[in-house]
């Protein structure tokens, strides 16, 4: 009998292919990658001479792939992700990698810490590594294989969230601080490329409301601190509301549109585990429905900016 060879892909060879596809670029790859662009070169030319076709068209400009290429991406997908199952169930428990979680700044601070904390005693040998960050850049980590799950705020519904729900947003200001009638509103944010700082911006410019951003906090905690000494006010949504601060639902200003929340897994993951995390967290951080049906002001809902106009800026 005659035996056929048959060629083995590194493993390392498929990474390196679909950091490019997923950033677009063999600079941004080898960056991620800790290795030199010529290597990332000379890596996919290694593996278009293992497979014989070409993975990227060559005529198109940037990084576009061939009909081949594409078949070939979702089967690098698939293989890796088998092969990374394989090496976690051969390592020792305690070496697990940590779980790689994302949540947007000024969300789920208070909660989320609990969570973890109640999942871990169920799985003691899980590790966690969690950052903060604005949604569109968590979101954008994820796809890129940099974070294994996501919680991101989003004006548009999500498409490919585990779980969702909705956020009832609503302006926030000190107890016994009255912003001044016919001036300018004050705004107080933390974060230039947050979605509630657009929210807020939208909202206002939406009903032709004077506006100044006086104050950009640096964290949870600046911003807190602002708004209690009645700087300003600021967006939150309502479950994030901290105790020395209150909701202002009767203020003379347009209802924002309320917010979804969905918590997202990394494409290509098919861990029992991380699906149990997603859960366990929606679980925590979902408001009750008491909280979500709060209603809308009539004259808040007939000035809310509408979603599209949003959704080009989310």
């Amino acid at each position: 009998m005659t035996t056929v060879a048959t060629a083995n892909i590194p493993t390392e060879l498929l990474r390196t292919l679909i950091a490019v596809v997923d950033l677009r670029s063999f600079t941004k790859a080898a960056q991620m990658l800790g290795i030199t662009q010529p290597a990332v070169s000379a890596q996919i030319k290694r593996l278009q001479v293992l497979l014989g076709v070409e993975v990227f068209d060559k005529s198109a400009p940037g990084v576009l792939l061939t009909a081949q290429g594409e078949l070939v991406v979702n089967y690098a997908r698939r293989m890796l992700a088998i092969n990374d199952q394989i090496v976690q169930l051969a390592m020792p428990r305690a070496a697990h990698p940590p779980l790689r979680i994302g949540i947007p700044v000024l969300y789920g601070a208070s909660r989320l810490p609990k969570a973890l904390a109640a999942f871990r005693a169920q799985a003691p040998d899980i590790r966690y590594r969690v950052r903060g960050d604005a949604s569109d850049n968590l979101l954008r980590d994820l796809r890129q294989g940099q974070l294994d799950l996501a919680v991101a705020l989003t004006i548009s519904a999500p498409v490919d969230a585990r779980r969702q729900w909705m956020e009832d947003v609503v302006w926030v200001r000190a107890p016994d601080r009255m912003p001044e009638a016919g001036r300018p509103v004050s705004l107080i944010a933390i974060d230039e490329s947050g979605l509630l700082r657009r929210l807020a911006v939208s909202t206002l410019k939406q009903a032709s409301r004077d506006f100044d951003i006086i104050f950009t906090a640096s964290g949870t905690i600046g911003l807190i601190a602002a708004v209690a000494a009645g700087l300003g006010i600021t967006l939150l949504p309502r479950c994030e509301v901290p105790k020395d601060l209150e909701p202002w639902d009767d203020a003379p200003l347009p209802k924002p549109l309320d917010i979804y929340c969905g918590i997202y897994l990394r494409e290509g993951v098919d861990c029992d585990l991380l699906a149990d995390l997603a859960d366990a967290i929606a679980d925590t951080l979902r408001p009750q429905p008491s909280v979500i049906a709060h209603p809308r002001h009539a004259a808040g809902a007939a000035n809310s900016p509408h979603e599209s106009d949003m959704r080009d800026h989310g």
